[in-house]
């Protein structure tokens, strides 16, 4: 029988922190702010975008503890079991000095206002512990996340440049100290399940993942959070009641990864920064489309599981999984079923996921040799916005030309993910040229009636996915240049 405590456990800098009496929708800004005074972390959005609140969060994998940058304004104590946080009070340098990277802020003018800085300090800390002598790009994509509204982003890059120089990680303070708290996060680790709380203030957090599927059949009515970068809005944008929850982001087997000669499993828990590497590896043309995923605290939080089972219309990864035709492992209780992605998006709000059942994988089929393929996303901003539309095409041209096979998905498109079959039906088994993309480009009316929002018009909607076609085609015929982002 599994073992049932009563205590969120979890190291708060220095301090051994044990809760029995926590809310589902207490956030970790909102405690460190209001019950511990820590009130370095800002709150300036709410939402996980500006990185003002941004902290550290040290988790255990393996036999290493691994140090990830989040927004603790979306953050929930509930998800905290079994970690170390880490907020910019705990910073310091040698013989009470100020740390390399708030001494290189200061002396390279990063900080104006200052409401931002200890953001980008925690930032730059998370980076600086990684790769202590980073590339100007290397520092833009970790800052992706953070918005300085003081326009103060060059000073910052040169700080971000300069941090080595006042110390490297190898003599940080906290290195010992991390160190040592490995064995006491390891303790927190005991095999248990954790319960507190009854009703609608219910908190679960499963000991394995057999456990949560079994807690989950049995509660089909809870609240599955795993990166909370989505569920974290619902409380702090719209004030909706989320209890009761299941914390399921520390499950070990969530985190599995599985690649073979013809396939890759992810399954639910893997964050976006987590799946970077394996992706990149077998899908080269999805690595700008990942890193235009948010920002590094919300790729660091947010799950491949999450964004499929919540079923946007504009997530990010459903679209390209929907081309490469991928498939979906949904479990309830000890029963697997498997069904293709795209059959799992009914309507708006709408999945094919019965009560008590969940996304426990997704597999995704390797790209077989000589299939064309790029994954294409519009947004307002290009860093750290959601999609106005997400498009990925997928071809096969044969030896003459004709083209044997065509997936095309798109989101923000319609009330779903969806596959573009009269765009895919305009191409198979005409010639690969121009005249057969300008007339196919007509199709997309057929499969798509966009909506207009506050993203975007639908008539913009619709004449962007016929001009990724256009696009699609003349980089593939090599007539066209793909402009890339190169980040070190």
């Amino acid at each position: 029988m599994t073992a049932v405590s009563s205590a969120i456990r979890f190291v708060l800098n220095g301090e051994d922190i044990s809760l029995t009496d926590i809310k589902p929708d207490t956030t970790l800004l909102d405690w460190l702010r209001l019950e511990r005074r820590l009130r370095g972390s800002k709150e300036g959005c709410a939402e996980g975008d500006c990185g003002a609140c941004t902290v550290l969060v040290g988790r255990l994998m393996g036999d290493e503890v691994i140090y990830d940058t989040v927004t603790a304004c979306i953050r929930f104590m509930g998800s905290l079991h079994g970690t170390h946080v880490v907020t910019i009070e705990h910073l310091r340098g040698e013989n009470g000095n100020l740390h390399p990277v708030q001494q290189a802020m200061v002396d390279h003018h990063g900080s104006q206002c200052g409401f931002c800085t200890p953001g980008f300090v925690m930032s730059l800390y998370g980076l600086w512990m990684r790769n202590p002598d980073p590339s100007q790009g290397a520092i833009e994509k970790a800052l992706q996340g953070n918005l300085c509204r003081c326009t103060g982003y060059a000073p910052i890059i040169r700080a971000g440049k300069a941090m080595s120089s006042y110390g490297l990680p190898q003599g940080d303070p906290l290195l010992a100290e991390r160190i040592a708290l490995k064995s006491r996060i390891k303790a927190i680790h005991d095999g248990g399940r954790v319960e507190i709380g009854e009703g609608a203030e219910r908190i679960i957090v499963p000991a394995s993942l057999d456990d949560f599927a079994a807690i989950y059949e049995a509660n089909p009515e809870a609240t599955i959070v795993a990166g909370s970068t989505d569920v974290g809005l619902w409380v702090t944008k719209f004030m909706r009641a989320i209890g009761p929850v299941i914390f399921i982001g520390h499950l070990q087997e969530l985190k599995a990864i599985a690649d073979n000669a013809s396939e890759v499993r992810f399954y639910a828990g893997v964050s976006y920064s987590e799946a970077m590497p394996v992706l990149v590896e077998n899908f080269p043309d999805m690595a700008e489309l990942w890193d235009r995923i948010a920002g590094e605290q919300i790729r660091n939080m947010g799950t491949i599981g999450g964004n499929i089972a919540n079923g946007s219309p504009i997530g990010d990864t459903p679209p390209p999984f929907i081309a490469l035709g991928a498939k979906l492992t949904l479990r309830r209780g000890t029963h697997r079923r498997e069904i293709k992605l795209e059959d799992y998006f009914i309507a708006y709000g709408k999945q094919d996921r019965q009560p008590g059942e969940f996304v426990e994988s997704v597999t995704i089929p390797l790209l077989p040799a000589g299939e064309k393929f790029a994954a294409y996303k519009i947004s307002k901003r290009r860093e750290e916005d959601i999609s106005a539309l997400c498009g990925a095409f997928r071809v096969f041209v044969s030896d003459g030309g004709t083209v044997g096979m065509a997936r095309i998905a798109f989101g923000g498109m319609a009330a779903t993910p969806k596959r573009a079959k009269a765009v895919e039906a305009a191409l198979v088994g005409k010639q690969w040229t121009q005249d057969t993309i300008e007339t196919a480009v007509a199709a997309f009316a057929e499969d798509y009636q966009p909506i207009s929002d506050m993203r975007a018009s639908a008539d913009y909607r619709l004449l962007s996915a016929q001009n990724l076609l256009r696009r699609f085609f003349l980089e593939t015929t090599g007539n066209g240049q793909r402009l890339r982002r190169e980040v070190a």
